[in-house]
């Protein structure tokens, strides 16, 4: 074999090693990624938690009502966590929320629920909520912001494998996360609220509704 062929020979089995590589490593990189691989629309992702979100535990209403959690069963739940001291993204979450209420239309209420859990039972009582609620345009027929204690707070977060921590000025770490459940209280889809367009959360609760 020629000095030249066997160069030519060289080049090519290291273009290959190489393109091996780079295809291995795409491979790794997306195995390394922290959300789910099923994107429909930016903000919308696959549900990754098959726990029962709906159990039997009871919290308290904006209106100082009990509603046990496995109540809300029979059709789907859009639930999200935040807290009315807030300093955040907590109004933005719920202005988000309103706007998914808006398209729903009459279906809130009737065919679907929406549930905002405080994350700060320490100092959310029944009527901080609702004075949040009332402020934001929130206070709806079919919209429920829930408090409890501490202890039921922390079980609640458990099952969507969230908690929550005081920093030492009061305010509330928390993810910044949303979830659609299905009428048996499994989650059917999660969203980043800030990043998901009303109108997609609307087509998936639709979607659940052509299901049920």
């Amino acid at each position: 074999m020629s000095v030249r062929s066997s160069i030519l020979t060289l080049t090519i089995v290291v273009r290959i090693a190489v393109a091996g590589f780079a295809a291995t490593l795409a491979i790794g990189l997306a195995g390394c990624s922290p959300r789910p691989a099923e994107v429909n629309e930016p903000g919308s992702y696959a549900a990754a938690n098959s726990s029962d979100c709906l159990p039997a535990l009871t919290l308290v209403d904006q209106h100082g009502s009990d509603v046990p959690l496995v109540s809300l069963k029979g059709r789907p739940v859009l639930i999200d966590f935040i807290y009315t001291t807030c300093p955040g993204p907590c109004p933005l979450m719920t202005a988000r929320m309103a706007a998914v209420a808006k398209l729903l239309g009459p279906k809130l209420g009737k065919q679907v629920t929406f549930v905002s859990i405080s994350i700060d039972p320490e100092h959310d009582r029944p009527a901080e909520l609702e004075q949040y609620a009332r402020a934001r345009g929130a206070d709806e027929a079919g919209w429920l912001f829930l408090t409890g204690t501490p202890a039921q707070i922390d079980r609640v977060l458990a099952l969507y494998h969230l908690e929550r921590s005081r920093n030492p000025d009061g305010t509330v770490n928390h993810a910044v996360m949303s979830f659609l459940l299905g009428p048996d209280g499994h989650q059917v889809r999660q969203y980043q609220p800030l990043e998901v367009k009303a109108s997609a959360v609307v087509a998936d609760i639709d979607r659940v509704l052509g299901r049920s």
